[in-house]
C-alpha cells in the first residue's frame, strides 16, 4: 500500500487538475490514486506512524516520514511511479521509515505551466496544515517522528510557498512545527531566492534543520531557453544556490554524476531533470542526508568542487 494526501478536485468520479478538498488515500500496489482509496484521516495518520517507527526500543521508538512533493506536468500515474521508485530505492539502501506523497493539482501538459504554478500556490499551505503540522501535533514523548521533505521541480516552489504562507498566518505560526531535512531536486525556483536574507526563503530555512539542493547543469528542462517556463532568473536546480546561503544550506552538484550515467536513462523522459528517481545509487546519498548523522562534507562519494559547492563523484 502507498499513502498519499491529495488536494485535487473530484469530477465524474475521478481526480482532476483543479484544487479541491484534502483526501487521505491508501493506494493499492500498482494502482493510481482514486477517490475510492480515501480512508479516515485519523486512520491514515495512525498507519503512517506505524510504518514510520523503527529503531531501538530502550529509549522509546523513533521514526522517519519522507514527504515527496512532485513537480508540474506530473500525471498521477507518473507521480506514483516516482513515489514507488523513491520508496523502493531508499529501502534498498537501508531506509526504514515511511514515504508518503503530497499530490497537488497539476495538468498533464507542459503548456499548463502558468496555471499549474497558480494552483501550486493556492494549495501549498495544505502541505503544512494537513501534513507537517498534523504530524507535529500527534507527536508523543514515547515516539518522535522526524518529518523530511523531498521536492522535485515545481514541487520546490510548493514547499517554499507553503512555509512562507504558514509563517504569515498567526494561527499557524503560533504552533510548533518544523521538518528535519529538506531536499530539493531539479528545483524550479530562482537561485537567488535561496540566498541568505531573502524573504522568499527565510521561513523555509527557519523551519528546517538542513536544506540540500541537488542541481544538474545538464538540466535542459530548467534552461533559460525553454519556452515552456516563465521568467528569466536562473533556476536553483540547474545552476545551484548562490554562494551566500545560510550555513544550514548545502549545494550538491550532480552534473558529472549524471553525465557518467546518462546511458542508463535512455528510456526516461527528460532524464537530466528526472533521473533522481531512477538511480538507486543516487538515493544512497539521499539516505545519508536523511539520517543526518554524518557531516555534509564527509558523506561518502562527495568532494569539494572548484566553485565551493559539494560535488557528487561519478
Amino acid at each position: 500500500m502507498d499513502y498519499v494526501f491529495c488536494v485535487r478536485s473530484i469530477k465524474n468520479g475521478a481526480f482532476g487538475d483543479e484544487p479541491g478538498a484534502t483526501h487521505f488515500l491508501k493506494v493499492p500496489a500498482g494502482k493510481s490514486p482514486d477517490p475510492a482509496h480515501k480512508i479516515a484521516k485519523s486512520t491514515w495518520f495512525k498507519e503512517v506512524q506505524q510504518i514510520a517507527r523503527h529503531g531501538p526500543q530502550d529509549n522509546g521508538p523513533v521514526g522517519d516520514v519522507l514527504i515527496y512533493v512532485h513537480g508540474f506536468n506530473t500525471p498521477q500515474d507518473v507521480m506514483m511511479e516516482r513515489h514507488r521508485n523513491l520508496r523502493a530505492g531508499l529501502e534498498a539502501q537501508g531506509y526504514e521509515g515511511a514515504v508518503i506523497s503530497f499530490d497537488w493539482p497539476c495538468a498533464s501538459t507542459a503548456l499548463n505551466y502558468l496555471e499549474d504554478r497558480t494552483d501550486a500556490k493556492m494549495t501549498a499551505i495544505r502541505l503544512v496544515d494537513e501534513g507537517i503540522a498534523a504530524f507535529a501535533a500527534i507527536q508523543r514523548p514515547d515516539c518522535r517522528i522526524n518529518v523530511h521533505l523531498m521536492a522535485h521541480s515545481m514541487g520546490s516552489y510548493v514547499v517554499r510557498e507553503a512555509f512562507d504562507d504558514a509563517d504569515d498566518r498567526p494561527g499557524v505560526a503560533a504552533h510548533s512545527w518544523s521538518v528535519s531535512q529538506v531536499i530539493l531536486c531539479g528545483a524550479d525556483i530562482s537561485a537567488g531566492s535561496l540566498e541568505d536574507g531573502n524573504a522568499k526563503s527565510s521561513s523555509l530555512y527557519r523551519h528546517c534543520v538542513r536544506l540540500t539542493n541537488y542541481f544538474n547543469p545538464f538540466d535542459d528542462v530548467l534552461s533559460l531557453s525553454n519556452v515552456k517556463r516563465v521568467g528569466v532568473a536562473p533556476r536553483a536546480g540547474r545552476v545551484g544556490a548562490p554562494a551566500n546561503v545560510p550555513r544550514k544550506a548545502v549545494n550538491v552538484n550532480v552534473g558529472n554524476w549524471y553525465d557518467a550515467r546518462k546511458a542508463n536513462f535512455g528510456g526516461v523522459k527528460s532524464a537530466p531533470h528526472t533521473f533522481y528517481f531512477y538511480d538507486p545509487d543516487f538515493l544512497r546519498d539521499v539516505l545519508f542526508t536523511l539520517r543526518g548523522d554524518i557531516d555534509r562534507k564527509l558523506i561518502p562519494g562527495r568532494a569539494m568542487g572548484s566553485e565551493g559547492n559539494l560535488v557528487l563523484l561519478p
